[in-house]
């Protein structure tokens, strides 16, 4: 049984989660953040049974907010709000991201800033700890005014509507998921339908997520840069300490103390360091990859300093401040999220070019100093890596598409009221790509470079990046005549993702 996840009260953390949305971690809110909903929602009676209309409450939503709603037909309000913003199309998003911003979501109704009642809070917080995920599209946000759609489809699910996936990935119509789980479907209240779905949780989900994979990368990218340097009879001169003191970028410095520390009592590095080595500099993808896998970590420090002040906010419009006022606002513009997302996948492409340059560098008779020509068995009958190196450049092509900023494309909506917006759900969902094009465009790095390492026998690597092998080694056999290359990269992809490289 894993341990529950406290939420409510205070900020959660990346970790928290990740573990709740990947992991499938229980949440529990806090007594001290039940009171503070309780509080909110007294405010909220008040006002809805004031004779002045108040915005999200007794009008109507975005461009028809001054329209006044009679007290009537305020549930159906809600019930309508609902099912016409839970309008996404196209293939379903992953349930982990689904779990991410149902978590999220359920952090900021727990702050006591958007009105909604406790039994509402309760019944998010079964669905989720159900393991119940609802069904939610990939287009249909625009990142501004939350992530309407995504977060529409999820309060669907609290009414016990639309479809959703059961504990056991089943699809299943959400009324009966509910049923079978002793859920008793949401009749929603006054200002519950905005509080609902006006966030940004979708694109902060999946920056969280984001954040994680890419620290284990970047040190898978130490690790396969390093393998590449012993393959290419590089130097590990270069990245001493002294040298990067003098450049003094936080990133940087600790990517070349991980690829001296990874490369160190390497017999390959030592075989050629002596005075009857004439070469003066190695190529920039070797000597330069602590500048740049290090300029990629500082971007990813700014990226956590940006969610987790966005892990410390309560986003919705309108709030209802600690005094009881009721007021209206933009927080739940995207932009700061948006921006830092974009950011993410420039250096995820950077890093994924420098390394598919390596395994270049390894297939090319011309510059592997000695290696066979794409590290084929047989050169002519056989072809090695060089198609693997072609779906590297895919990749890469890839993924320098997947840089253009999505932010700077806002798009009007809303009869021009929702006038600019931040796009910040489309740049989450093409960093998730990125990420995955990142893991293939290492794994194939991976592959090149120890099969290189196996070519340069009888010499050997160092301790660690032998254990490198060594691990690959038993999932993915050594030097030998052509085989299926398909499924020895996903065997390398997978062994990156179980993170056993990272931990190196």
């Amino acid at each position: 049984m894993q341990e529950r996840v406290p939420i409510g009260g205070t900020p959660l953390t990346p970790p928290q989660v990740v573990a709740v949305a990947r992991d499938g971690a229980p949440v529990e809110p806090t007594e001290q953040a039940l009171a503070a909903v309780a509080k909110a929602r007294a405010h909220i009676d008040e006002l809805a049974n004031a004779a002045e209309p108040t915005y999200g409450i007794s009008t109507g939503f975005g461009a028809l907010a001054v329209k006044h709603i009679p007290p009537d037909k305020r549930a159906q309000l809600q019930r309508s709000l609902i099912r016409s913003h839970a309008a996404g199309t196209g293939a379903p998003v992953e349930p982990e991201v689904v779990r991410a911003l149902m978590l999220l979501r359920l952090q900021t109704l727990l702050t006591g800033h958007t009105g909604v009642r406790q039994s509402t809070v309760e019944a998010m917080v079964a669905v989720l700890n159900a393991g119940i995920v609802p069904v939610v599209h990939e287009f249909g946000s625009l990142g501004c005014s939350g992530d309407l759609a995504p977060l529409s489809a999820c309060a669907l699910t609290l009414m016990g509507e639309g479809e959703v996936l059961d504990r056991d990935g089943t699809l299943r119509p959400a009324a009966d998921a509910l049923r079978d789980s002793g859920i008793t479907p949401v009749q929603l209240a006054e200002k519950e339908g905005l509080a609902l779905i006006n966030g940004t949780d979708g694109m902060l989900g999946m920056l969280v997520l984001a954040m994680r994979d890419l620290h284990a990368l970047l040190d898978v990218a130490d690790l396969t840069a390093a393998m590449s340097v012993e393959a290419l009879l590089g130097t590990d001169r270069v990245f001493i300490p002294e040298l990067h003191a003098l450049r003094p970028h936080p990133g940087q410095a600790l990517s070349a103390a991980r690829m001296l520390r990874l490369l160190e009592g390497s017999p390959i590095v030592a075989s050629h360091s002596g005075p009857e080595d004439t070469r003066v500099q190695d190529a920039y993808s070797l000597r330069c990859a602590p500048q740049v896998h290090g300029a990629a970590r500082d971007t990813l420090a700014h990226a956590e300093l940006v969610a987790e002040r966005e892990l410390a906010a309560a986003i919705d419009n309108p709030v209802v401040l600690d005094d009881g006022r009721v007021a209206s606002n933009g927080n739940f513009h995207g932009a700061p999220i948006a921006y830092v997302l974009d950011f993410l996948a420039i250096p995820v492409a950077d890093v994924a070019s420098m390394a598919e340059r390596r395994t270049d560098r390894m297939l090319d008779v011309a510059r592997s100093h000695g290696l066979p020509p794409f590290l084929a068995d047989d050169p002519g009958v056989d072809s090695g890596h060089m198609i693997a190196q072609y779906t590297q450049a895919a990749i890469v092509s890839e993924l320098k598409r997947l840089a253009v900023p999505a932010s700077v494309d806002s798009i009007p909506s809303s009869a021009m009221q929702e006038d600019h917006v931040s796009m910040g759900w489309s740049a989450a969902r093409k960093l998730r790509k990125a990420v995955d094009g990142l893991t293939s465009v290492l794994a194939i790095e991976l592959l090149t470079a120890a099969r290189a390492l196996d070519l340069r026998a009888p010499l050997t690597p160092g301790k660690a990046t032998g254990t490198a092998l060594a691990l690959l080694r038993e999932r993915v056999p050594g030097v030998g005549p052509d085989r299926h290359l398909a499924p020895e990269i996903a065997a390398a992809e997978d062994l990156i993702r179980s993170g056993a490289l990272a931990a190196l």
